[in-house]
């Protein structure tokens, strides 16, 4: 017999079914000051056992790197300490211990990496047996190729479901997308995969009309109206690809853990294939390691977020993460840019735990495919990271909290200081070769104040900085050769050592153009010029040869300018200085060969730059870029998103479910673009006349308004010929 509430919940659940999103469950997600906060406010551990700090890695890494870089700054003192110390040479001596102290931190840090790595780290943890909380699995996406990232979500949900534990997750599209194609591709990919799956799987999808404070408010806007069915969120990137062990992992740590807030995984870099990318993907791999778990070992529970392939304690992060705009306007004020940094350090604040968990696995992302496209991205961090001088000296925020937002400032901040301190070298070399010395001075002198060097010094510590430069990389290297089955997927120990080298290499001529990339980045941000949020290229695709000329010509001009002043000055300068003026010089073809596609199959032919997750595949990510290559195939991604939703009623009803509850127009306001849309639509005889007038703006406001969307709808396809035009 059926009962009354039976078929209620029978109905209820198809209306799920047909929603884009499920019920709403609100948390409150106060705004945080910076300016005020108290001890009291901070809550104390709900397990002190599980509480510690680590003060004797600590005091190995920057115990260590403070003695290195006094030894650093006691021999550059002697280097310059020949005659008078002028000016120049205060300034020369300022800048190798700015940057001296950067590398030396990065050294010590690298050490405990290798030792803890060597000696200390955990097994991968077993599955667990069973889970108690539900978890959101979120994934922001701003006009990405859809097929990319619904492949790869839906490759993820079948690894969960392998565990037994999928009816803890629901699974979550936040579109920010702003391309009008781009939104109504999001929407039939997301019906595909619905279709695809059944009912098993609770995945949503949600689209906000406008991007305000971008990704950290696309996360902001779920928690703080869905976040309240979830003790905890997987927080991903439109990159982003994890296995099911890893999520599932990821909540059982922290139903363990009382006080854990966020807790981060160590993402490797996959499927990447154009030379800088394959650079990238094996440096990561094998030195990321060693950087990683030195950073693990002495944050502890003081730990940083980078913003996916982590996971976050849900009513913690509503509770203190709010983020306010900063005064001013940007670049240093409006919305912060790297939030991540910032709520790692509010959630702490509070009295959470943040750690990582460098040994995990099963996480991974993927890397720009040229030097120019990481460029482009990296504008956009170091600006965040630049904006983080006003976040730092916060109220109640830990010690290693600040090391984190001065280890990311410092991250931009080395190459104009590695730009001035070569500059001011260049200098005092053309002073003692040229400017002839002033005999008579108003202070009394028995010899001229040459500005003279101790050379030989100045060689050995040359020598000293590059092995505390490169000592990190060394260390995954060894670390590499001495696992045997990473050494046998990158192609054995021959293989393995050269690629090393040749990655040395290509990043020693990659360095300088970055440098100077960074400078004018600093610069520009300086002076006020912001940045804005493109969409980063994912792809495997080239650059025009026009435009990166176009970008380089100025790397290219300042490389042959140093040239030709130095071989004036002096041809030891030039030998010196030769790998910073061969980067600069070459940066043209350097530049045109990361974004090569062919030459980086032919590196990976030769068994170089071979990664494990290259000899062996995760299976999840064969998967996942099957279904890309499947859903790619079918053309969603490339098709107009006007004439999809005049097509397809099936489409453009569920688009019409998928809209929120339309706002009543305020009296005397008028919306300009609807206005222009509204009458486009009205003088257009057919659907291509209106996708032609239509501008990018208006294509959105008529895919947000359904009265403008039932008027498309009643367009024919083609002109009936023996219609009368309209007057």
């Amino acid at each position: 017999m059926t009962t009354d509430a039976s078929l209620r919940d029978e109905t209820q659940a198809q209306a799920d079914v047909r929603a884009s999103m499920p019920p709403e469950s609100a948390l409150a997600m106060p705004v945080q000051s910076f300016r005020s906060f108290g001890p009291s406010e901070r809550r104390p551990w709900a397990v002190p056992k599980l509480a510690y700090t680590p003060w004797l890695s600590r005091l190995l890494v920057f115990g260590g790197g403070l003695l290195l870089t006094a030894y650093g700054a006691t021999e550059m003192y002697a280097v310059v300490n020949v005659g008078t110390i002028t000016t120049l040479k205060w300034a020369l001596l300022i800048l190798f211990v700015a940057n001296f102290s950067w590398i030396a931190i990065a050294f010590t840090s690298g050490v405990l990496g290798f030792f803890w790595l060597l000696f200390q780290a955990p097994k991968v943890p077993a599955l667990p047996a069973a889970l108690s909380e539900r978890t959101a699995v979120v994934m922001p996406i701003y006009n990405e190729a859809p097929s990319r990232v619904f492949g790869a979500v839906q490759a993820m949900i079948e690894d969960v479901e392998r565990t037994g534990l999928a009816a803890h997750f629901d699974w979550f599209f936040l579109s920010d997308t702003t391309n009008p194609d781009v939104w109504i591709a999001e929407e039939r990919a997301f019906l595909a995969m619905r279709a695809r799956l059944g009912e098993r799987a609770r995945v949503y999808y949600r689209h906000r009309p406008k991007n305000t404070a971008r990704k950290a408010g696309n996360i902001g806007d779920f928690v703080a109206r869905w976040g309240g069915a979830y003790a905890h969120m997987v927080v991903l990137d439109a990159d982003s690809l994890m296995t099911g062990h890893s999520i599932v992992s990821l909540a059982a740590a922290m139903e363990a853990d009382a006080d854990s807030g966020i807790i981060q995984t160590l993402p490797l870099i996959i499927n990447r294939n154009t030379m800088f990318a394959r650079v990238q993907q094996f440096a990561a791999r094998i030195y990321g390691p060693i950087i990683a778990s030195g950073l693990a070992v002495w944050s502890g529970r003081d730990g940083n977020y980078w913003g996916h392939n982590a996971i976050i304690r849900t009513k913690a992060f509503a509770d203190h993460c709010g983020l306010p705009d900063l005064r001013g306007r940007p670049p240093f004020g409006g919305h912060v840019l790297s939030h991540d940094f910032v709520e790692a350090a509010l959630i702490r604040r509070a009295g959470y735990a943040v750690y990582m968990l460098p040994v995990l696995g099963g996480s991974f992302e993927e890397s720009p495919p040229s030097l120019i496209d990481l460029a482009t991205r990296d504008r956009r961090w170091c600006q965040g990271n630049l904006q983080h001088s006003r976040i730092m000296t916060a109220k109640g925020f830990t010690l290693p909290t600040r090391q984190h937002f001065a280890t990311g400032i410092m991250g931009y901040l080395a190459s104009p200081f590695w730009m001035a301190q070569l500059i001011v070298g260049i200098v005092l070399v053309l002073q003692s070769t040229y400017i002839r010395p002033e005999y008579f001075t108003d202070e009394f002198r028995l010899f001229p104040a040459w500005p003279r060097f101790d050379a030989e010094r100045a060689l050995a510590l040359f020598g000293v900085t590059m092995a505390v430069l490169l000592a990190p990389k060394l260390f995954g290297l060894i670390i590499a050769l001495w696992e045997s089955e990473t050494r046998k997927a990158c192609g054995g120990a021959l293989r393995l050592i050269v690629s090393t080298l040749l990655e040395v290499l290509i990043s020693a001529l990659l360095a300088p153009i970055m440098m100077v990339i960074q400078t004018g980045s600093v610069m520009q941000i300086i002076f006020g010029r912001d940045t804005g949020w493109n969409p980063q290229r994912r792809d495997d695709g080239s650059i025009p040869l026009r435009d990166i000329i176009r970008r380089h010509r100025s790397h290219v001009g300042l490389g042959v300018v140093t040239l030709i002043a130095g071989m004036l000055i002096s041809p030891s300068l030039v030998a010196w200085m030769s790998p910073t003026i061969a980067g600069l010089i070459l940066a043209i073809p350097i530049s045109w060969a990361s974004g090569q596609l062919g030459i980086g199959l032919a590196l990976k032919r030769m068994g170089l730059l071979l990664t494990p997750e290259e000899a062996t595949p995760p299976a999840i990510a064969t998967r996942a870029n099957a279904l890309t290559s499947q859903l790619a195939a079918e053309g969603g991604d490339e098709s107009d998103g006007i004439r999809a939703i005049h097509d397809d009623a099936h489409l453009r009803d569920n688009h019409d479910l998928f809209l929120p509850p339309a706002q009543p127009r305020l009296r005397g306001h008028i919306d300009t673009d609807r206005a222009l849309a509204e009458a486009k639509l009205g003088d257009a005889q057919t659907l291509d006349e209106a996708i032609t007038w239509l501008k990018p703006k208006e294509r959105m406001v008529v895919l947000h308004d359904r009265a403008l969307i039932d008027m498309l709808a009643r367009l024919p396809a083609v002109r009936d010929t023996e219609e009368t035009p309209k007057s």
